[in-house]
C-alpha cells in the first residue's frame, strides 16, 4: 500500500531503481544533490540539474516543467554519497510566480521500476520559499530510506546551495536557472500542468517570420529591436526530449488521409517506454504547448507592427513642414503598408501553424479513451468499466480568439489534487443564453453531474463514491441521471440536518485516514469508514450552511485530496458576499470552471486568456444513462 507521507516521515525503499515523480502546479526546475553522511555536497560536481542532468545513479529533467520524473538507481550511486536530495526551485527571469506560497502545493511519488506507487508526499504550509528540498533518500545501515523534507528556502536556490556546504553557490545557482528557459503551461486560475517529456515527429519550434520579409522586418535568427514588445523574456516551447527537425518527415501512404492528401501527425508520436494513454495525455499539452507558443509569436508580431506604424507617425507629424499636404499622406500610408506587411506575415505563419495543429486535432481526438474523450465521441459506445484509474480527465476544451475552430482538451491529472468550483453566478454569456439567473444555476449543476458521471465511469466499480449536499432541494432535475442510476452512495442530503451528518461523515474519514496513515496503519480502519475514495458535490453554497459547516467545508477542502475525499462546489460567490473575506482562501483554493464558454483561465508565462469550455453531454444523447448503467451492472457484481 502507498505510504502518505508527513513533513519529517521516513519510509523504507523496497527497490534501488526508483522514478520520483513530481507535480508542481507551475513550472519549476528539478535537480538532486548527493552529499556524504553529513548532507555535505562536495562541488557543483555531485549536482545534477538541467545543465548536468545526468550523475552516477541519478538523472534529472532538461527544462523548467510542471510535471518531473527523476530516474534513481540507488545500486549506482558512489560509495561515499549518503544522501540524495531533490530540490525544487522557481525559474527566475520570468512573470511566473516568486513564491511557493502562491502557487499549489508541490506533490512527490517515489514509484518502483513496475510503476507500483511506494510513497507521496505532498508540501504543505510553504509561503516566501522559492526553492525548497523536497525529499531526501539516504542511507542507513546499508539500507535506503526515503525521508519527506519540505525545507524551503526564502532565499532561492542560492540559499538552498549554501546549506548543502557549496562554494559559490550564487555562481552555481545562476549557472542553473540559466540552462533552461520554463515553458508554458494553461494556467487554471493556480491549477496549472504540463507534462514534461512528450515525444512528437513535427515539432519544430516555428518563427513567425519563416517566410520571406521586407529588408525592415526583424531577421529570423536576430533579436527583435528595441522597441518592440517582449512577452517576460525568452521563452522555450518544445518539450525538453523531443526531437528538432528542420522540416516534418515524410509521412508514410497511411498517415495521409485520403480526403486531402496533406500528412498528419502521427498520434502520440514516437515515445519510447510510455504507455499509450501516457504518449496521448503528453501529446495533448504538446500541442497546447503548441497553440500557445504559435499565438504569442503571433501577437507580439502584431504589437511589433503596431508600436513601428505609431513611432513612424509620430516622427512624421513631428515635422511641421510634412503636417499638411500630399507628402504626409503618401507617409502614413506607406507606413500602413509595412505595418499590414508584418501583419500579414505573422498571421499567415499562424495560419500555417494552426493547419498542422488541426490536422493533428483530427488525428489525436479520435484516438482518445474515453477518460480524456469528448461526450460525443466513439469511445464512449464501446465503453466498459475499468480495472484501473486513468492518469488525467478531461474537463473541457480550451482555445484562443485566433484559434476558434481548434480546441484544445483541458486534461487534469488524477486523483484531483484540488476542488472544483462550478461558478454559477455572471459570466460573460452571449445575450439570450439565459433567461435568468435560476437557469444558469441549472446548467451549473447539470455540468457538475456530467462530471460525476465521467468520474464514476473512469474509476473501477466500488473506488468513488459521489455523495450531494443539496440544502434547499432545487437540484432534483438536474441530479435525475445519477439518482435515476442509482450509482450515489445515499440520497441527495437536503435540511440542516443533511448538511450536518454529511459533513461530519466525511470530516472523521479525513481525520480517520490521516491518523492510520501517520500511525502506519494505512489498512487498519474502521469498518464503517468507506475506503473508496469519495466527491462530495455541494449545490448552491452557501445556502444552508452555518459558520460550523462552512468551517467543517473549508476543512475538507484543504485536508481532503489528499486523503481521497473531494469537492465539487456549485456556488455563486457573490452570494457568499455577506460572510467577507472569510471564505476567500477556499475560493482561492478551488479551480473555478463555468457551465458556459468563458475566458477567465490566465496563463502566467505568456499572458494568454484561454476560454474554457465545459464538458457537456450533447442535446438528446443518453450516452450517460448508457455508461452509468455499465458502471451500476460493474457495482451490482463488485458487491
Amino acid at each position: 500500500m502507498t505510504a502518505e507521507l508527513v513533513r519529517g516521515q521516513n519510509h523504507p525503499l523496497p527497490q534501488a531503481r526508483l522514478e520520483i515523480r513530481i507535480s508542481a502546479g507551475v513550472p519549476v526546475l528539478a535537480g538532486a544533490t548527493l552529499g556524504d553522511g553529513n548532507g555535505t555536497v562536495h562541488g557543483p560536481q555531485r549536482v545534477a540539474h538541467p545543465g548536468a542532468p545526468t550523475l552516477p545513479g541519478v538523472e534529472v529533467p532538461r527544462q523548467a516543467a510542471a510535471e518531473h520524473r527523476l530516474a534513481v538507481d540507488l545500486s549506482a550511486v558512489p560509495e561515499a554519497v549518503h544522501r540524495l536530495g531533490v530540490f525544487l526551485a522557481l525559474p527566475t527571469g520570468t512573470t511566473g510566480p516568486l513564491r511557493f506560497g502562491a502557487v499549489p502545493a508541490p506533490r512527490t511519488a517515489v514509484h518502483g521500476p513496475d510503476g507500483t506507487e511506494i510513497a507521496r508526499y505532498t508540501i504543505g504550509g510553504l509561503d516566501t520559499e522559492a526553492a525548497l528540498i523536497a525529499l531526501e533518500l539516504y542511507r542507513r545501515q546499508g539500507a535506503w530510506k526515503i525521508r519527506a523534507m519540505g525545507q524551503g528556502y526564502a532565499g532561492g536556490l542560492p540559499a538552498l546551495l549554501a546549506d548543502q556546504g557549496l562554494p559559490e553557490a550564487d555562481t552555481l545557482a545562476a549557472a542553473i536557472h540559466g540552462t533552461t528557459n520554463p515553458g508554458p503551461t494553461a494556467a487554471y486560475g493556480h491549477d496549472t500542468h504540463r507534462a514534461n517529456g512528450t515525444h512528437r515527429a513535427n515539432d519544430a519550434v516555428r518563427n513567425p517570420y519563416d517566410t520571406p520579409a521586407p529588408e525592415d522586418a526583424p531577421a529570423l535568427d536576430t533579436p527583435a529591436p528595441a522597441d518592440a514588445p517582449t512577452l517576460g523574456g525568452p521563452i522555450d516551447y518544445s518539450h525538453p526530449r523531443r526531437p528538432r527537425h528542420t522540416a516534418p518527415p515524410s509521412p508514410t501512404p497511411a498517415a495521409c488521409p485520403a480526403s486531402d492528401g496533406h500528412p498528419a501527425p502521427p498520434v502520440a508520436g514516437d515515445a519510447v517506454g510510455w504507455s499509450m494513454e501516457e504518449r496521448l495525455y503528453n501529446q495533448v499539452w504538446g500541442m497546447f504547448e503548441d497553440l500557445a507558443r504559435t499565438t504569442a509569436a503571433y501577437r507580439s508580431a502584431v504589437d511589433f507592427a503596431d508600436t513601428r506604424l505609431e513611432k513612424e507617425l509620430d516622427q512624421a507629424l513631428a515635422d511641421p513642414r510634412a503636417r499638411l499636404g500630399e507628402g504626409n499622406a503618401a507617409v502614413r500610408e506607406a507606413a500602413q503598408v509595412r505595418r499590414d506587411q508584418l501583419a500579414g506575415q505573422a498571421r499567415a505563419a499562424l495560419d500555417r501553424d494552426l493547419a498542422q495543429l488541426t490536422a493533428e486535432s483530427e488525428v489525436v481526438e479520435p484516438a482518445l479513451p474515453p477518460a480524456y474523450a469528448r461526450w460525443d465521441s466513439p469511445a464512449w459506445h464501446g465503453y466498459r468499466v475499468p480495472t484501473e484509474p486513468p492518469m488525467a480527465l478531461r474537463l473541457g476544451d480550451l482555445h484562443l480568439p485566433e484559434s476558434l475552430p481548434l480546441r484544445i482538451p483541458l486534461l487534469v491529472r488524477l486523483p484531483l489534487e484540488h476542488g472544483l468550483w462550478i461558478d454559477s453566478g455572471a459570466t460573460a454569456v452571449p445575450e439570450g443564453s439565459f433567461a435568468d439567473s435560476a437557469a444558469l444555476r441549472q446548467a451549473a449543476m447539470e455540468t457538475a453531474v456530467a462530471l460525476a458521471a465521467r468520474l464514476l465511469a473512469v474509476h473501477p466499480a466500488g473506488e468513488l463514491a459521489v455523495r450531494v449536499i443539496d440544502p434547499a432541494g432545487a437540484a432534483t432535475r438536474a441530479l435525475w441521471p445519477l439518482t435515476g442510476a442509482g450509482v450515489l452512495a445515499a440520497p441527495p442530503a437536503t435540511g440542516a440536518a443533511g448538511v450536518t451528518e454529511v459533513l461530519e461523515r466525511l470530516t472523521r474519514r479525513v481525520d480517520l485516514v490521516q491518523m492510520a496513515v501517520r500511525g502506519g496503519a494505512a489498512g487498519s480502519l474502521p469498518d464503517d469508514v468507506d475506503t473508496a475514495r469519495q466527491l462530495l458535490i455541494v449545490n448552491d453554497f452557501p445556502h444552508g450552511f452555518d459558520d460550523r459547516a462552512i468551517t467543517r467545508l473549508r476543512y475538507l477542502a484543504d485536508e481532503g485530496p489528499a486523503v481521497g475525499v473531494h469537492l465539487v462546489l456549485v456556488a455563486d460567490r457573490a452570494d457568499a458576499a455577506a460572510y467577507g473575506p472569510l471564505l476567500d482562501p477556499l475560493w482561492r483554493s478551488l479551480m473555478r470552471l463555468t457551465p458556459v464558454p468563458d475566458e477567465h483561465l490566465a496563463d502566467p508565462w505568456v499572458g494568454h486568456a484561454w476560454t474554457y469550455e465545459p464538458a457537456l453531454v450533447p442535446v438528446g444523447s443518453r450516452i450517460v444513462e448508457q455508461v452509468l448503467g455499465e458502471v451500476v451492472a460493474a457495482l451490482i457484481k463488485h458487491k
